[in-house]
């Protein structure tokens, strides 16, 4: 999902030692649309570096669950980026492998 950060959250820990934080990222649509999504646990310290109104891709995973015959729906993050800073992955020194011409030069 791609968007703006609008509001970033404090980390909010909870006696049990679980621990998230929340972000609202705007949606870059013809009708923008205000989301809240959930980052929990190891994931919280990686909004560290993140600003309201940093242009991201965020990853999320979409949760649901049943709570006294009402169903909730929450957004979970796990990986967010700046948007224009992916970094190219690392290129193999391998040569790519030529396929056979004839069946005489199957490898096997």
């Amino acid at each position: 999902m791609k968007g703006t950060i609008k509001l970033i959250g404090e980390t909010q820990t909870f006696d049990s030692g679980f621990t998230k934080r929340q972000i609202v990222v705007t949606t870059q649509e013809q009708y923008p649309q205000d989301l809240a999504i959930e980052f929990v646990k190891d994931k919280t310290s990686i909004l560290d570096m993140f600003k309201a109104g940093d242009v991201v891709d965020v990853s999320i995973n979409l949760r649901g669950n049943e709570y006294n015959g009402k169903y909730y729906v929450n957004l979970q993050g796990w990986k967010i980026n700046k948007e224009g800073s992916d970094q190219a992955a690392p290129q193999s020194n391998t040569q790519p492998i030529a396929a056979p011409t004839s069946k005489d030069d199957l490898p096997f």
